[in-house]
């Protein structure tokens, strides 16, 4: 199966180097890093690391997925993936654990694999406590409503390309993960989760390393929620 990488990244010059060195060799057939309207060196140095490299001028992390599935589907039906992995470039993510998220899916047991850091190995510091709460308190609220068992709303993920677009992703900002999830289960979508390692990322989170990207984004997954209720 054809696997094709989306990497969102906005300001990651110092870390998106590393993290395209260290997927799997054989496993990708193309990555795809979409600029977010950096202000850094972050295009030209994936760009040089080998990475396909596009350009979304509007900030929000789903505006920049988005323009990573566009390319993907732009593509002649026969020529597009058949599993679509995201993955964050800020080198907190392990992209060695690629090899174990895909694996559900060529087993064809599920349509959509999350990577979850709350059953994996973390590096201590690496997820704040805000980001503890808000998992939890997220994916209570998906099993509630949703009749999920998520753990995670990690955003290292792997999903087939026909789901992925039955899912019709539409969240530009801060929803993006807890969307694909949901959406999953609305369509009784196979969704399942496998560990993956986490570690403090370079540089500093843009959400949860201010107080108004946290406030943001615990703002905008309870309302996604709560929207497709």
């Amino acid at each position: 199966m054809v696997i094709d990488v989306i990497i969102p990244a906005f300001n990651e010059e110092q870390s998106i180097a590393r993290v395209l060195a260290e997927i799997p060799a054989g496993l990708v057939r193309e990555v795809i890093v979409v600029d977010n309207n950096s202000r850094d060196q972050t295009g030209p140095v994936a760009r040089a690391a080998g990475a396909t490299v596009l350009r979304e001028p509007r900030p929000g992390y789903g505006h920049a997925c988005l323009a990573g599935m566009a390319h993907c589907f732009a593509r002649p039906l026969p020529e597009q993936a058949d599993i679509i992995v995201f993955l964050d470039g800020d080198y907190s993510d392990f992209p060695a654990d690629m090899t174990a998220l895909v694996q559900p899916i060529l087993r064809d047991e599920a349509d959509l694999v999350i990577g979850s850091r709350a059953l994996g190995e973390r590096e201590a510091g690496s997820m704040l406590p805000q980001q503890l709460f808000g998992n939890w308190l997220a994916t209570t609220l998906l099993h509630r409503f949703y009749g999920t068992r998520f753990t995670d709303l990690g955003p290292f993920r792997a999903i087939r390309r026909e789901a992925l677009q039955r899912i019709d992703m539409r969240d530009t900002t801060y929803g993006w993960t807890v969307e694909m999830q949901l959406k999953a289960a609305k369509l009784r979508l196979r969704s399942v989760e496998v560990p993956v390692r986490y570690r403090r990322r370079i540089g500093v989170s843009k959400v949860s390393g201010t107080v108004k990207g946290t406030l943001g984004a615990g703002y905008k997954i309870l309302w996604t929620i709560f929207r497709y209720l």
